[in-house]
């Protein structure tokens, strides 16, 4: 553990950040998996609205600094291929 004063404080908001992030990246793969099911299950209205969530939520973690711009535009792509291929 940390002894000098400005330590402690760093320790405690790298801790904070961290846990605010994983909880971003966790309600993003949510996303994703609700995309991919709606594909799979093959309705494409369901898939369009959860994709346009998804990217909403993509843009943000780019916004945040949490993920790349590249990562969030190659799911996009990904994803609109999939949500194409169904009709």
């Amino acid at each position: 553990m940390a002894n000098m004063k400005q330590q402690i404080k760093r320790y405690k908001n790298d801790n904070e950040k961290r846990l605010a992030n994983n909880a971003v990246k966790s309600a993003l793969k949510t996303s994703i998996k609700k995309v991919l099911n709606a594909v799979e299950a093959g309705d494409k209205e369901v898939a369009a609205k959860e994709f346009s969530d998804c990217t909403r939520q993509l843009d943000a973690s780019v916004t945040k600094h949490i993920h790349h711009k590249n990562y969030a535009s190659r799911q996009k792509a990904r994803l609109q291929k999939k949500i194409n291929s169904i009709g």
